[in-house]
């Protein structure tokens, strides 16, 4: 058996609105509900959005796109003002990296979670490529 991630839950304030952020945003299909969940399937994987009114913890959650869809998306993010980050510290707004001779940026959703689309996987580029990803330093 080959092993996959199935599902992770997202805790939320609102799952609809969330549910909707994330598909509206990422050019997903529409989320569906089950149960108390509000599930967005992204892939193999689905992250379920359940609401809670508790203090929510933030947490990271990377999409890897193609160099079409981070337009697209990099787009939507734009229009909706949200602020980026090159880096998950946030130690330099405004920018995207280029890291591994991709593409990648970073920012919130509703609830603070931090979101990143890249284009190439981490250390993909090696020591070879222009851009360097950091980790690989």
């Amino acid at each position: 058996m080959t092993v996959t991630l199935n599902h992770t839950i997202i805790h939320a304030s609102d799952k609809t609105a969330s549910a909707k952020f994330y598909t509206s945003l990422l050019g997903l299909a529409s989320h569906k509900n089950l149960g108390p969940f509000a599930v967005v399937q992204v892939g193999d994987t689905s992250l379920d959005f359940i609401e809670t009114d508790e203090e929510i913890t933030s947490r990271h959650f990377a999409f890897q796109v193609s160099e079409a869809e981070f337009d697209d998306i990099f787009g939507r993010i734009q229009a909706l003002e949200l602020p980026i980050w090159a880096d998950p510290f946030k130690k330099h707004p405004g920018e995207i990296n280029h890291w591994d001779d991709g593409r990648g940026v970073y920012f919130p959703d509703p609830d603070g979670h931090l979101l990143e689309i890249l284009t190439r996987p981490y250390g993909s580029g090696g020591l070879e490529a222009e851009h360097v990803n950091p980790l690989l330093r």
